[in-house]
C-alpha cells in the first residue's frame, strides 16, 4: 500500500477547489480511496508531496509507437538541411563493404522543402549520387510520401499488386516514368511488403521508446505499428514479451491496419481476439482503414476543389460500397473500425458507412476529421462516432489550411469547440511521431489555438473553437477510457479506477491559458506503481530534450 499525502487535485469538471489538500491510498493497482486533508499514518509507505498536484495519467488513442522507437535507429533526415548533407549522413552511417545485399538503407522524417540546395523534391535519379547499390527508402516526416532509389524501384516494379491497387498514387513524369515517389497507401503497401521489422527488432525499438512516453505522463495508448512489421502475431508476441519481463509499463491497444474485405477476413480467420480482448497490458485495438490521404500532397478527399490546386478535389481510396462491407464485417465479428479521414468527403463517406451499423455498440472511430461542414456536424451528432484529433497539428498548418480549402471552408476546419457543444464524442492524440508527443502541448495547442511563439495573434487560430483545458484533459484521459469500454474503472481520478497518476508542477486552473506548455510531469505512476520521476532520470530527461528537438518539431 501507498499513500500519497499532501497533494492537491487536478480533476476536469470537478468543482473542487485547487487550494484543497488530499492524501491518496494505492492498494495494488488500484486507487483505495480519496480523502480531505492529510493523513494520520506514518511510515515508509506515505509519501509526502509537498502539495504537488495529481491527475490521471494520459491516454493517447492515436500514434505510432513502434515507428517512434524506430526513428532512433534510422537515419533522422528533419534535422537534414541540404542534399549535401542527407548524402554524408548516409555515407556516415551505411558501410557499403558491410551491408549485406538485400539491406535496404532506410530514413525518416525527410523534409524536402528544407533542402536548400535543390529546387526540387528528391527523386530516384537524385539518389542515384549516394552511390549505393543497395535499395534506399526515405520516409517523408509526415508517413504520407516517400521516395526510393533506382534500386529499390527495380523490386517495386515487379509487384502486380502496387499497379493494381494504388496506381493513384505512384508519381510518373511526363513519360510515364516511375520518379521513384510515392503517396498514402502505396507507401504502406511499401512498408507492408518491404520494411518488415523482426519480433526481436519491434521489442528493442518499442522499449527503446517507452521512457519517452512515461516521461511525458502517458501511461496508454493506442497504436497503428503493423505497416512495419507486416505481421500482427509477430507484432502481437514482441509487445506480449515486453509485458512478460516488466518491460511494458504502460497499457496498449494494438491496431490491425488493413487495406481490403481480404485482409480483413485473413485476420478475423487467424485469430479469435476481438477488440478489447488480451493480457493485462496488451489488448487488440481497432481496424485501421485509410479513406483518403493528407491535405499537403492535395490527396485527401474534398467535397469541392482544393483552393489553391482546383484540378483536383483529392482522392478517396475506396468506394462507398467496398467501405461499408468492411465496415459492417468488422462490426458484425466485435471488431471496432478507426478509419484516417481528414477531408469532408471522406468523412462523409466514413458517415455513410456508419449509420449502416449501430456505431454506439463498438464505438467505432474517425481520425483526423480536420475538414467538416454544419451538415456532417449535424450527422455526427447523430451516429456519435469518436472523432480522435491532433490539436498538435494546427501549430504549423493554421498558415496552410485557408490556402488548401479557402476562407469559407476555414471556418469548419478543426472545430473542436463545436464538437464538444454538440455532444460528439472526441479524443485529444499526438499521431505521434508525426506530431508532438508531449500529451501537454497538445492540450496548449487545443485550449489556446496558437503555436508555442503566440502566433497567430489576437486570439489564436479560429478563437471560437478553443476548447476549456478541463474538455482538453478529458479528451486525453477519460474519453479514451471509453473506447477501451474501461470508462467505468480507467481514466479518471476516483477511488476504484486503475491507479494510472501523474504528479505535475503546476495546478492547470493556477496557469495563465498561453502559459500551459510549462507544466512539468514530475512523476507518472502506471497501475499503482512509480515508472518515472523526474530527479531520479534526469541524465534520460535530457537525453530526450534533446531527441525531442529532431522528432518533435511539429
Amino acid at each position: 500500500m501507498k499513500i500519497l499525502n499532501n497533494v492537491r487535485l487536478y480533476r476536469p469538471f470537478e468543482k473542487e477547489s485547487p487550494d484543497d489538500i488530499f492524501h491518496i491510498q494505492i492498494e495494488g493497482e488500484k486507487i483505495k480511496s480519496i480523502d480531505k486533508g492529510l493523513t494520520k499514518e506514518t511510515g515508509t509507505h506515505v509519501i509526502d508531496y509537498d502539495q504537488r498536484v495529481v491527475s490521471v495519467g494520459f491516454n493517447d488513442s492515436h500514434m505510432h509507437l513502434l515507428r517512434y522507437g524506430l526513428m532512433n535507429k534510422d537515419i533522422d533526415l528533419r534535422v537534414i538541411t541540404s542534399f549535401e548533407e542527407m548524402k554524408t549522413s548516409v555515407t556516415n552511417l551505411h558501410n557499403e563493404e558491410k551491408m549485406k545485399e538485400h539491406d535496404w538503407i532506410v530514413g525518416r522524417g525527410l523534409i524536402d522543402s528544407q533542402l536548400a540546395d535543390l529546387d526540387h523534391v528528391l527523386t530516384a535519379d537524385d539518389l542515384e549520387e549516394l552511390g549505393y547499390k543497395n535499395p534506399a527508402f526515405f520516409l517523408h516526416d509526415d508517413g504520407h510520401e516517400c521516395v526510393v532509389n533506382h534500386t529499390a524501384l527495380k523490386i517495386l516494379q515487379q509487384e502486380p499488386a502496387l499497379l493494381r491497387d494504388h496506381e493513384q498514387f505512384i508519381e510518373t513524369d511526363d513519360n510515364g516514368n516511375w520518379t521513384g515517389r510515392f503517396k498514402d497507401t502505396a507507401v504502406h503497401f511499401i512498408k507492408f511488403n518491404f520494411r518488415q521489422k523482426s519480433e526481436e527488432e519491434v521489442y528493442e525499438a518499442v522499449e527503446d521508446a517507452l521512457f519517452y512516453l512515461l516521461s511525458k505522463g502517458i501511461t496508454s495508448t493506442h497504436t497503428d505499428d503493423l505497416n512495419f512489421v507486416g505481421s500482427y502475431d509477430r507484432l502481437w508476441n514482441a509487445y506480449l514479451r515486453l509485458e512478460k519481463v516488466g518491460h511494458l509499463k504502460i497499457d496498449v491497444f494494438l491496431h490491425h491496419y488493413i487495406y481490403n474485405i481480404n485482409d480483413l477476413r485473413n485476420f478475423l480467420r487467424s485469430t479469435d481476439k476481438r477488440t478489447g480482448d488480451g493480457s493485462k497490458r496488451v489488448k487488440v485495438g481497432a481496424i485501421k482503414i485509410f479513406l483518403d490521404g493528407t491535405q499537403r500532397l492535395h490527396t485527401s478527399a474534398l467535397r469541392q476543389p482544393y483552393h489553391d490546386k482546383p484540378d483536383t478535389s483529392g482522392n478517396l481510396i475506396y468506394t462507398q460500397e467496398e467501405l461499408d462491407d468492411m465496415v459492417q464485417t468488422a462490426h458484425e465479428n466485435g471488431m471496432q473500425v478507426a478509419m484516417h479521414a481528414i477531408g469532408d468527403r471522406a468523412v462523409e463517406q466514413a458517415i455513410n458507412a456508419l449509420e449502416k451499423v449501430d456505431t454506439s455498440k463498438l464505438r467505432h472511430r474517425i481520425i483526423h476529421a480536420q475538414v467538416l461542414a454544419p451538415d456532417l456536424l449535424e450527422r455526427l451528432q447523430k451516429v456519435k462516432p469518436y472523432l480522435e484529433t491532433q490539436p498538435g497539428f494546427i501549430m504549423e498548418e493554421y498558415k496552410q489550411t485557408v490556402k488548401w480549402v479557402g476562407i469559407d471552408r476555414e471556418r469548419f476546419c478543426n472545430p473542436w469547440n463545436t464538437v464538444d457543444k454538440m455532444g460528439i464524442p472526441f479524443t485529444l492524440s499526438s499521431d505521434n511521431p508525426i506530431g508532438p508527443l508531449t500529451p501537454i502541448t497538445g492540450i496548449f495547442a487545443a485550449v489556446n489555438r496558437t503555436d508555442t511563439d503566440g502566433y497567430p495573434l489576437n486570439g489564436g487560430w479560429i478563437p471560437e473553437e478553443r476548447l476549456s483545458i478541463d474538455a482538453s484533459f478529458r479528451g486525453y484521459s477519460q474519453s479514451a477510457a471509453e473506447l477501451e469500454f474501461r470508462e467505468h474503472e480507467k481514466g479518471r481520478l476516483k477511488p476504484g479506477y486503475q491507479a494510472d497518476l501523474i504528479i505535475l508542477s503546476d495546478h492547470p486552473k493556477e496557469v495563465e491559458k498561453g502559459q500551459l506548455e510549462r507544466i512539468k510531469v514530475l512523476e507518472t505512476w502506471s497501475r499503482g506503481k512509480q515508472v518515472f520521476k523526474e530527479k531520479e532520470n534526469k541524465a534520460l530527461s535530457d537525453l530526450f530534450a534533446k531527441y525531442s528537438q529532431s522528432l518533435h518539431r511539429k
